[in-house]
């Protein structure tokens, strides 16, 4: 049996509370169960799901060591097949494959590349694991134009720096997002050689809206229309300067450059236009709030008809007006 002099009944408590492993509080609390005396070895086992070979050799590492004989120490293990001082040699060439002539890696290409090239003997799995061990991870990429102006970009970037410290103004932020009947799927986890599937008809129900967030307040503004075109634009404008509660003097409304942006006819009321520089959707923090949107409400939702998609974005709309404080998170100026 366990030596009771080793230690206290709290202090065995206290160390499987705070226990690194599973296996170091498992240990630690069939002592602590032995100590109390209410149980003896095959009820311990019992409930522990342990073997009593096992109970035993604990109860020795214990005597001879104490609380210390139950923990789990740090074990050198054998060596890595791909050394830590190679890892800082082949992060860049992860990041950078066209240094030597790849478009891309896949799990596969980088294996084969290590190994042939390299001459490193590593196995696949090993070096998928060294992938995510490092923070790599399997995306797809965004498409991105190349046309963007970076003198424009970074005149907009210092303009916004002197914005953001005017207690005199607000910063509104513009776009416009399409949401269809039938979403495009996402990826998601599934068993190895599972089919799934989900459904799509192909009726191109399809409606559009028009909002714009503060995101120092979190406020959010929205409508929903058909399409888009100055008309649609102006309506949206007229219910904005008689719905939004302006909080301060000046109300500077940024958007990118679509044509219903600028027409001459526009009446912004209080508003002031301001358009971003040309190609820069990262620059407009509303982008966030449609893709957390679109996540959240229309992952396979299917609209058989627009009456059911209109009524699907009403609930998901008045759940973006709602979330004031999360708002700002998503959509804090970055």
């Amino acid at each position: 049996m366990p030596n009771a002099e080793n230690c206290s009944l709290a202090e065995l408590e206290t160390a499987a509370n705070a226990a690194p492993t599973q296996k170091s509080f498992v240990r630690l609390s069939c002592m602590r169960a032995l100590l109390l005396g209410r149980f003896t070895k095959a009820d311990v086992c019992s409930l522990y799901f342990v073997k009593l070979n096992s109970l035993n050799g604990w109860i020795r590492r214990f005597n001879a060591s104490g609380i210390d004989g139950l923990i789990d120490r740090s074990r050198p293990g054998r060596p890595r097949k791909i050394p830590r001082e190679k890892t800082a040699e082949l992060k860049p060439l992860v990041d950078t494959p066209q240094h030597v002539g790849v478009t891309h890696w896949t799990g596969r290409k980088f294996h084969g590349y290590l190994t042939a090239t390299l001459n490193l003997a590593v196995g696949y799995r090993t070096v998928v694991r060294w992938l995510h061990e490092n923070n790599f991870r399997l995306k797809v990429p965004r498409p991105w134009p190349d046309r963007q102006d970076e003198s424009l970009r970074q005149a907009f970037q210092e303009k916004l720096k002197t914005w953001l410290v005017d207690e005199q103004i607000d910063l509104w932020y513009l776009d416009e997002m399409g949401v269809e009947g039938d979403p495009r799927p996402r990826r998601r986890w599934a068993q190895r050689g599972a089919k799934i599937t989900v459904t799509r008809n192909g009726d191109h129900v399809r409606m559009n809206v028009t909002g714009m967030v503060c995101p120092r307040t979190g406020t959010f503004y929205g409508l929903e229309f058909s399409h888009n075109d100055t008309e649609v634009f102006q309506c949206f404008l007229e219910h904005a300067n008689a719905d939004v509660k302006r909080q301060r003097k000046r109300n500077l409304l940024i958007m990118d450059n679509a044509s219903w942006h600028k027409s001459k006819s526009l009446n912004f009321g209080a508003f002031e236009p301001l358009y971003l520089p040309p190609y820069s959707p990262d620059f407009n923090p509303i982008e966030r709030l449609w893709l957390i949107l679109k996540a959240e409400w229309f992952t396979d939702f299917v609209a058989p008809d627009r009456t059911a998609l209109i009524a699907r974005l009403d609930q998901a709309l008045n759940w973006l007006i709602a979330r004031h404080d999360q708002n700002k998170t998503t959509a804090a100026i970055r």
